[in-house]
């Protein structure tokens, strides 16, 4: 039985989040497969903390950890950290040091597709629709002229690296745009200012098993708010209709751009890939890629995998088997 290390936590203002999709995936690994051990990743150190209350540190040479004398080693991590270290690539950089497989993408797909602004960039090069962007620096002042002159309002702006919708604003009138700029720039020291397009959201889970790219059923989500924020994902304020009501001429051309995406940016693991559909066009707009989606109780990926007619532990299990084979 292989020994797996569910790797959780993180240095920014998604852990919490982080710790949420780790109960999900700990209440649902096949322990008869797997032996699993939590290890929390934490500004503090890096700990499994045993059953009866003591944190025991990671050996970092190794990522190992030692109960009652005895050294456990993995054989591979699954990743359900959210944010730095875990989504960046930094994680991932250190396990291809120590040769230890990972359920995720590797660290130049995590790097990249961090970066909201260089993904819809790569995915415009390849062929797929994006909205109209400015990428933003903190140290190069912009006045919200210059960006208006470039882009129509209404706008999205937001930290060009994170998630969770956090320090996200929609802007309709221009007096409002400095201040969304400085709510971003709290987040991040790079910001992305994305023009809106008017139509359907739809979210879509895309993995990888035996070898073949499947797409989960799609979700469309309906915000009680302006936009899909952090309290409409985590606090209720918005409506996931999964699978989503949309026609499948529809579906298909989302899963199709979503699966073209997992295999343009060399993915691992599972990701979710988020779209605007405009239905004037006909064209699904990508507006990100989460390379470890939120996977708690409120999360979507666990409702498509439920919808796709799996079992939670077994789609766990097809993750880990997956990450063993490169």
């Amino acid at each position: 039985m292989k020994t797996i290390a569910l790797v959780t936590g993180g240095y920014s203002g998604e852990s919490v989040i982080s710790y949420k999709t780790a109960a999900t995936i700990e209440q649902n690994i096949d322990t008869t497969k797997w032996n699993c051990y939590t290890i929390d990743i934490n500004p503090q150190g890096w700990f499994y903390t045993s059953a009866n209350g003591e944190k025991i540190s990671v050996d970092k040479n190794d990522f190992s950890i030692t109960i009652d004398g005895n050294k456990i080693l993995f054989d591979a991590a699954l990743i359900a950290l959210h944010g730095t270290p875990g989504e960046d690539g930094k994680l991932q950089g250190y396990f291809d040091c120590i040769n230890i497989p990972y359920t995720s993408c590797d660290a130049a797909t995590s790097a990249l597709t961090f970066n909201k602004r260089y993904t819809v960039a790569v995915a415009a090069f390849a062929g797929l629709s994006v909205a109209r962007s400015m990428h933003l620096f903190k140290e190069i002042k912009v006045n919200t002229d210059t960006i208006l002159k470039e882009l129509k309002l209404p706008v999205f702006v937001k930290p060009n690296n994170g998630g969770s919708s956090i320090g996200m604003s929609r802007v309709n009138e221009a007096a409002g745009l400095q201040e969304a700029l400085d709510k971003a720039f709290k987040e991040d020291t790079q910001v992305l200012v994305e023009e809106f397009i008017k139509g359907r959201e739809f979210t879509i889970g895309v993995f990888k098993t035996k070898g073949t790219i499947m797409a989960l059923p799609m979700t469309e989500v309906i915000s009680k708010k302006e936009f899909f924020d952090y309290e409409a994902k985590y606090h209720g304020a918005s409506e996931e209709v999964t699978p989503a009501n949309a026609a499948e001429s529809i579906t298909e051309k989302v899963r199709d751009a979503a699966k073209k995406a997992y295999s343009i940016f060399n993915c691992r693991g599972v990701v979710r890939i988020d779209f605007i559909y405009d239905e004037a066009s006909g064209n699904p707009y990508m507006l990100e890629i989460n390379t470890v989606p939120g996977q708690s109780e409120a999360s979507i990926v666990p409702q498509q995998v439920k919808a796709m007619g799996w079992a939670l532990k077994d789609f766990y299990s097809a993750l880990i088997e997956e990450c063993f084979c490169k």
